[in-house]
């Protein structure tokens, strides 16, 4: 299986480009990431309730972003899939795949470029980390924002369920978030980490393989912000 994440320069699909895209193979541990340029048709459009602008997020500029030396999205996605190649499952992991899988799709349908698996299905840590936290403590977890009940299960409240901690700052990569997001899943689905990287960052009694999900071993709730 194939853990994925894009960096774009918005949420558009017609007016926003791919920069990154990191993934990791969980069959043999492969990795992937290679970058873009921003092209001249595209923009950056910010999401307006972000708290952090496009480009705080990349921690670029946008000269850096369109920057002739590097290859263009057509190349990055022929890259990619040819990558994707080799995988033994043919299923992506991400947190968003609304906007990650839907992005690739959509930009191999423009370019003309054929997608690398005949078939294939998504597994959304998102949905994954909602589920452990329902089956934890009764309830899903959300939040009130601007007159909404959201979900309150973003990439960094799926870090905690895991026992681990949001260090990323402002500054995103591709590969990395990759990378935090196969450990997270790794350790919600399998109670098993995979980075040694992580290892200092001790999985929660309660994702333990051999006892499974208890919720009589948690301390506390795991708290989400």
């Amino acid at each position: 299986m194939i853990v994925v994440d894009l960096e774009m320069s918005g949420m558009d699909y017609q007016k926003c480009g791919i920069i990154e895209i990191g993934a990791v193979d969980l069959d043999n541990g492969r990795e992937f990431f290679e970058e873009a340029r921003l092209g001249e048709d595209f923009e950056v459009i910010n999401i307006s309730e972000a708290e952090h602008t496009v480009l705080e997020v990349l921690g670029k500029t946008e000269e850096e972003l369109r920057a002739k030396n590097k290859q263009n999205e057509k190349e990055l996605l022929m890259h990619f899939f040819e990558w994707c190649k080799k995988t033994r499952v043919k299923n992506f992991i991400c947190h968003h795949p609304h906007a990650d899988v839907a992005f690739l799709e959509h930009r191999a349908r423009i370019y003309g470029i054929k997608f690398p698996f005949k078939s294939y299905k998504v597994f959304d840590v998102h949905t994954v980390g909602q589920m452990a936290f329902l089956f934890l403590n009764k309830s899903f977890a959300f939040k009130d924002k601007d007159g909404e009940t959201q979900s309150a299960m973003g990439l960094g409240e799926v870090l905690k369920l895991a026992g681990m901690k949001d260090n990323r700052g402002t500054n995103h990569n591709a590969l990395e978030d990759a990378k935090l997001t196969a450990e997270a899943f790794s350790r919600i689905v399998h109670g098993e980490g995979l980075f040694s990287k992580y290892a200092d960052f001790l999985i929660p009694e309660y994702l333990i393989k051999d006892k499974g999900i208890q919720r009589e071993d948690l301390p506390k709730k795991p708290q989400v912000s």
